[in-house]
């Protein structure tokens, strides 16, 4: 962690309240039969082993410690889990054994166990997770009707460049308004215009949320929750923001209830609260208020942040290579053309520009850290002894830049994804967000409006930055849970 002078000294404080209520003499680390790891300081953990970079300096242990490992951030263990094999054993090959999700401090304080993406309660997720599929599913997910809206709202997107006429801006909040409308109609029934005040509001709110969490501040509540939420601190905007946001989705929820017809549900609120009424009788019914409301806002944040973050660092990493935008103009030219507009179809023609949308998730890497897992039972693995309720993190940035499966695993290269013919090959350890039981609900969707948004837009325009390339600084701004581009500024200019 690169921690600011008002940052180290709410840490010194901390620790010095810690050493104060509960005593160095009195702790004692009880590792058992655990992976190794850095050895952890009493009560601190290894804070001072991820001073830096903080994903690299993760990744970094697996030189040291192997594929699987253990860390303390504060007094809690936490496994480790790094490269392709180990990973793919714990989403996949061994997935019963590592279902349950892990503890995220900064989301839970808000979502207390409730809703569908961050709930460590197994019958919870289980009913939510079925119902949002099929419910999701009936408002186009992964069908034709779906398609159709993402190219209305590429439409939208590109007559909205048009306006910037040629002039260079910050494209954050613009490239955000499109893929935020798709899940508004699947989540709320309508669109919005994107001057509308609430939806800038609500990205706004999103976008900030998740940047303060992958941020020192948002790493150190992590370590420290129990000390941290009652000291003043960047993380309290977290707490702010994620309170807004429950108010947002709440009003909906209100709207919906006055012109509910049980007969013609409009969206996926409308969805769920006939759910509740069907099983308002039942005390154990998981169809409750609180889990509509969490659900929904969890579903809503992720949609949104996942794609507008990914367009956004997407549209960056073309804007430094030329050569490859030129490639991409040259097969959209001869597959679709510039008058019509780009269908999902498409992709089975043109190698070149699958292989830069995947070259772009893995490299963006919008979820370095996943999402962390809880073992369901005491469990033995690869010669460790790893105990129910142990949390995982599983690291996604280790296997997306691992050298045993991409060619090119540090650099932002298209080959990692093209064969000796030039045609697009797939990989098994492209899981940019997750794989198995425990997917990401909406990981189809973000791959057709990636493909939609971002071949639309070069259908018809050109970039252009208004500084050298070669000072165009593609690392992360932040990168802790998520990956964030540094801001910069670009000018669509027709073609």
């Amino acid at each position: 962690m690169d921690f600011s002078v008002d940052v180290s000294l709410l840490l010194t404080l901390c620790i010095s309240c810690l050493f104060l209520f509960l005593g160095v003499k009195n702790f004692i680390w009880k590792n058992g039969n655990l992976p190794p790891g850095p050895r952890p300081l009493p009560i601190l953990g290894n804070i001072l082993d991820l001073r830096g970079d903080y994903v690299k300096t993760l990744m970094n242990f697996r030189r040291t410690y192997g594929d699987v490992c253990t860390i303390y951030l504060g007094s809690r263990p936490v496994i480790l889990v790094t490269g392709y094999k180990a990973v793919k054993e714990v989403y996949v090959d061994r997935a019963d054994d590592f279902l349950a999700r892990g503890d995220m401090p900064s989301f839970d304080a808000c979502f207390m166990n409730y809703g569908i993406i961050l709930t460590s309660d197994m019958h919870r997720w289980k009913e939510l997770r079925r119902f949002s599929l099929s419910a999701l599913r009936d408002f186009g997910m992964g069908k034709k009707s779906i398609e159709e809206k993402i190219q209305e709202e590429a439409a939208c997107l590109v007559t909205e460049l048009r306006k910037t006429k040629e002039s260079f801006f910050d494209p954050r909040q613009l490239l955000s308004n499109s893929p935020c409308n798709v899940i508004f109609s699947i989540m709320f029934g309508h669109r919005e215009e994107y001057d509308n005040e609430e939806l800038i509001n609500v990205i706004k709110l999103v976008f900030q949320t998740f940047r303060t969490i992958s941020s020192p501040w948002g790493q150190l509540y992590e370590m420290f929750p129990r000390i941290m939420w009652y000291l003043p601190g960047g993380h309290q905007e977290i707490f702010k923001n994620l309170n807004k946001l429950m108010a947002f989705v709440e009003k909906k929820i209100k709207q919906n209830e006055k012109t509910l017809d049980p007969d013609n549900p409009r969206d996926y609120i409308d969805t769920f609260l006939i759910k509740m009424e069907k099983e308002k009788t039942d005390p154990q019914s998981e169809f409750t208020l609180r889990n509509l409301v969490c659900s929904t806002l969890q579903i809503f944040f992720a949609g949104v942040e996942t794609m507008s973050n990914t367009l956004t660092y997407s549209f960056l990493l073309i804007l430094k290579r030329p050569d490859i935008l030129a490639k991409l103009h040259e097969e959209i030219d001869l597959v679709i053309g510039r008058n019509r507009a780009p269908m999902l179809q498409d992709r089975n023609k043109m190698p070149y520009t699958e292989a830069v949308i995947h070259e772009l998730q893995r490299f963006v890497d919008v979820l370095p850290l996943g999402v962390p897992r809880r073992t369901t039972r005491d469990l033995e693995f690869r010669g460790y002894d790893i105990p129910k309720g142990m949390n995982v993190l599983v690291i996604l940035s280790s296997v997306l830049k691992d050298p045993s499966c991409f060619p090119f695993p540090s650099e932002f290269n298209p080959q990692n994804f093209l064969d000796e013919n030039g045609e697009f090959k797939k990989n098994d350890a492209f899981m940019p967000l997750a794989a198995g039981k425990r997917i990401c609900l909406g990981e189809a969707l973000v791959r057709m409006e990636l493909f939609l948004f971002f071949v639309t837009s070069l259908q018809n325009f050109t970039l252009k930055s208004p500084i050298p390339l070669e000072e165009l600084d593609i690392m992360p701004d932040v990168s802790g849970l998520g990956n964030i581009a540094k801001p910069y500024q670009i000018a669509f200019v027709p073609r």
